[in-house]
């Protein structure tokens, strides 16, 4: 059967936490996550939510997430979507559940009229390498991706 993907609503906020988590550990970050059931529901009732989130699911059962939101592409002056998290449990892998969901986002790009798709992979997750290759994306291996929080953020902002 081919799964569905649908939108999140602010009653999946345990849901996407759950997967959040599953991606956490994953990437052998577990103790990383901190958001909260509350904290993701209240941001998903916002008049404009920091992000947009579809659910997968495979014969009713919910197998997988794509987290993303908005981003600007000053070069192309139009919006793109930023992927912040994309995840399939490995039980439901190899049935179709992220090549429904990236598609699902692909074709929400179009429909939006924004110019682009684009994440951030880890240098060791090859099975991702592999599928998004498969599917004609393209890494940037010239482009570093820059990081400043914690600490840092705050002396920065500070000073």
């Amino acid at each position: 059967m081919k799964p569905t993907i649908r939108f999140a609503t602010p009653a999946d906020a345990e849901l996407i936490l759950h997967f959040i988590r599953g991606l956490a550990e994953y990437e052998h970050e577990s103790g990383a996550v901190a958001a909260t059931p509350a904290l993701i529901r209240s941001q998903m009732e916002q008049p404009q939510p920091p992000f947009e989130c579809l659910i997968a699911e495979h014969d009713g059962e919910p197998a997988g997430f794509a987290l993303f939101f908005r981003n600007y592409s000053t070069w192309s002056g139009r919006p793109g979507l930023y992927l912040e998290d994309f995840f399939v449990p490995e039980h439901f892998r190899g049935r179709g559940v992220g090549k429904a969901l990236f598609q699902r986002m692909a074709q929400l790009v179009v429909e939006r009229g924004w110019a682009r798709m684009e994440w951030a992979v880890l240098d060791w997750n090859h099975p991702a390498h592999g599928f998004y290759r498969s599917h004609g994306a393209v890494a940037k291996d010239e482009w570093t991706v820059w990081r400043l929080d914690g600490d840092a953020l705050v002396r920065v902002a500070r000073d």
